[in-house]
């Protein structure tokens, strides 16, 4: 068993920025994949940025050239540094663990392994 504890997330004027931290905790030698969901009201979560174990990025689109993912293998720790933040990135942001033999393509295709409790970020003037 994995778990994961979001923080960092609160209420941002648009263009600022936010750093999310994801501590885990459990059978954290399991895990491979890791990535950041997130999901708006009314909406379907989905994939904002992953990172394998040997630090291979991954980003939705419109997370390109804005969020930045990153990672520490010794404690599998997870960050999202998010810059120039728009009203529609609004949502819960939730750190996700897969383990070991989970591609990438299965992290964008499906949900599923282990999940946070989900930060609130909300970008609003």
């Amino acid at each position: 068993q994995v778990q994961l504890v979001e923080s960092g997330g609160g209420l941002v004027q648009p263009g600022g920025s936010l750093r999310l931290t994801c501590r885990t905790s459990g059978d954290i030698f399991s895990i491979g994949n890791m990535g950041w969901y997130r999901q708006a009201p009314g909406r379907q979560r989905e994939l904002v940025a992953a990172v394998t174990s040997g630090g291979t990025t991954d980003y939705a689109d419109f997370a390109e050239n804005r969020f930045t993912i990153s990672r520490n293998n010794r404690d599998n720790s997870l960050w999202l540094q998010m810059e120039n933040l728009k009203p529609e990135d609004t949502a819960v942001y939730y750190c996700n663990a897969r383990r070991r033999g989970i591609n990438m393509a299965t992290m964008w295709a499906r949900l599923g392994g282990s999940w946070g409790q989900g930060t609130q970020v909300t970008v609003s003037s």
